[in-house]
């Protein structure tokens, strides 16, 4: 049975130490009185209410899974009530506006809390992460009426929400998606279509489902211009607020997957269903990005979430199994072996998993407070900057988290061994549910596409070179500084191969774009080291000038080292990789596969 404990230390680490996030908050507006206090206040409770109610559940959730019968879902025993407790105490609106309900907290605070509902119970926590990903969209594109209608609801978890994107014949090509609305006469439209895949999208934890759906008028552009955005609300929503008749859709069946079995994945057929336009017409694919760069975001933390338990999970098994002696003499001399934490590839597999975890809350704590720089502060240039940040980071965040995710749940089933394939232990369960996190909200190739054309190529490096200088003055803040050394030279070395090889693929895609497209992924690769690289130097240096006689800054400083000496060198295959061209690639003919 696997367990899990919050990780509180190194979030507060994170929060206070490594991001000095209390200052930080200070000087934006609405958030002059989050404090240290309040911060680890809410940290605490996060962590009992994961601990104590959502991760005893994860286990039974994932062997139930949800049932689908007559077009109604019930989700895994203690499922509702968990969503329950979670929404009268508040959790669902922690960031949101306290016009609508919301406590405005910071983002860095929900990121913290939404890692720790991941870790104890993945499935689950697809309920209240996608209907906050609505809240905000419709807080940031729907009219007033609307926004006064659901946002409410949704806030205070009366009401969840989902995104329908996707369709049978069309997945991240949403340009071509068959969807139809057609325009009433009340000023409402008539939405007709099927949607597949769309998570949480049929359940019995509330009494209403926010839908919003992805359209096309008949007389619309093509591709993607001509996409529009509706609110199709499951029960149609009376002029006091209060829930109405059924409106004309239906979950048609639920996928069968490989994980997160508590999550009701659904397909939904809309038959001439009322819907109510979000945004203006053709416009609604701009309005879609508001959560599909959130539902990014919160992926890459799915990524960082699973990784964190397995992790726990697989350390604690590697300190009591014992298994051959230590290849350097005896370390456990009153056993009959050793524990295998003392093997060399034991702990390449536990570091590795260490790294990436702890590397990626550092990156996503910083990418959490900068979306609150960019809503919050009062200088405009900053709040663009920080935007401009947050957009190169995202498909960086999605991708690079995730892959890495994977990784560390293989590794943690790996070092239980034969255990580690059995379910009772709990580590195939981790491995499963973070699969799909390399590919929903776009597959990680579509978020190293985005990366390369949309945030590196199309503006010329503008972005990467706002990153580039934030590395760069780190390292010459600290060039006099010789314990820093063994970080600034291989940070430093890679920041130039970076803009070396930029700059070579992007001449090489003004001839053929394809150029472009063969190194992207290993592109993505090498930039999600770089930006590791820079947060384990920043947590080293922390950790140096801190008492190295306290293990944790120990751990930090020796992690650190191991990142570098044995993870950051993938880049030098990468950096090959990606600059070995397309013709390997796609002179092969069809034909030959």
């Amino acid at each position: 049975m696997p367990t899990y404990k919050a990780p509180l230390r190194d979030m507060r680490f994170v929060m206070h130490e490594l991001l000095d996030s209390e200052t930080v908050l200070g000087s934006l507006k609405g958030y002059e009185e989050v404090d240290k206090g309040l911060i680890d206040q809410v940290l605490d409770e996060a962590a009992r209410f994961s601990e104590t109610i959502l991760q005893p559940m994860n286990q039974s959730g994932d062997a139930e899974g949800c049932t689908f019968k007559d077009g109604e879902v019930t989700t895994p025993k203690g499922f509702k009530e968990a969503f329950k407790q979670y929404c009268e105490a508040g959790w669902l609106g922690l960031d949101g506006d306290p016009e609508y309900g919301g406590q405005g907290l910071p983002k860095i605070l929900a990121i913290a809390t939404g890692e720790m509902s991941t870790s104890a119970n993945a499935s689950w926590s697809m309920y209240p992460g996608l209907t906050h990903g609505v809240a905000k969209t419709l807080h940031a594109h729907a009219d007033d009426a609307s926004k006064a209608t659901y946002v409410p609801k949704l806030l205070s978890g009366q009401w969840t929400g989902t995104m329908c994107l996707t369709e049978a014949h069309a997945g991240t090509d949403l340009g071509i998606i068959r969807t139809k609305a057609e325009p009433l006469d009340d000023g409402s439209f008539s939405v007709t279509g099927q949607k597949i895949f769309i998570s949480a999208g049929e359940h019995d934890m509330t009494e209403n489902i926010v839908h919003l759906v992805l359209a096309k008028l008949p007389d619309a552009p093509a591709g993607s211009k001509g996409i529009s955005m509706f609110i199709v609300p499951k029960f149609l929503v009376n002029e006091d607020g209060s829930v109405g008749e059924r409106n004309t859709m239906m979950c048609g069946s639920i996928e069968h997957k490989m994980g997160i079995n508590g999550s009701a994945t659904a397909v939904l057929n809309f038959d001439g269903a009322r819907g109510y336009l979000v945004g203006n017409i053709n416009e609604g694919l701009r309005c879609m990005f508001t959560m599909m760069n959130a539902a990014r975001l919160d992926t890459g933390l799915q990524g960082l979430a699973l990784g964190e338990v397995s992790y726990q999970n697989a350390l604690a098994y590697a300190k009591d199994r014992i298994q051959s002696r230590a290849l350097s003499g005896t370390k456990a001399p009153d056993k009959e072996a050793d524990p295998i934490i003392v093997h060399a590839d034991v702990r390449r597999m536990l570091l590795t998993q260490k790294a990436y975890t702890e590397g990626a809350r550092a990156f996503a704590g910083w990418l959490a407070l900068h979306l609150d720089i960019e809503e919050s502060h009062e200088d405009e240039k900053v709040r663009h900057e920080a935007g401009e940040l947050v957009a190169l980071l995202t498909p960086i965040a999605k991708a690079f988290m995730t892959d890495n995710g994977s990784t560390v749940c293989n590794y943690g089933m790996q070092v239980l061994g034969g255990h580690g394939y059995i379910k009772e232990w709990g580590l195939e369960q981790y491995v499963r549910d973070v699969r799909i996190a390399q590919i929903y909200e776009g597959t990680n190739g579509i978020q190293a596409l985005d990366l390369m054309g949309r945030k590196v190529l199309k503006d010329g490096g503008a972005k990467l070179r706002l990153f580039g200088g934030i590395v760069e003055a780190f390292i010459k803040e600290n060039a006099d500084d010789e314990k820093m050394q063994e970080f600034t030279g291989p940070l430093a070395v890679l920041g130039k191969e970076v803009h070396e090889s930029t700059m070579k693929i992007g001449m090489k895609a003004m001839t053929n774009p394809d150029e472009a497209g063969a190194a992207a992924t290993d592109y993505l690769r090498v930039l999600g080291h770089l930006v590791y690289g820079y947060f384990w130097a920043r947590m080293a240096k922390v950790a140096l000038e801190s008492d190295l006689s306290d293990s944790f800054y120990k751990a930090k400083l020796q992690t650190a080292r191991f990142y570098y000496q044995r993870l950051m060198p993938e880049t030098n295959t990468l950096l090959a990789t990606m600059l070995s061209g397309s013709d390997v690639l796609l002179d092969m003919h069809v034909d030959a596969f």
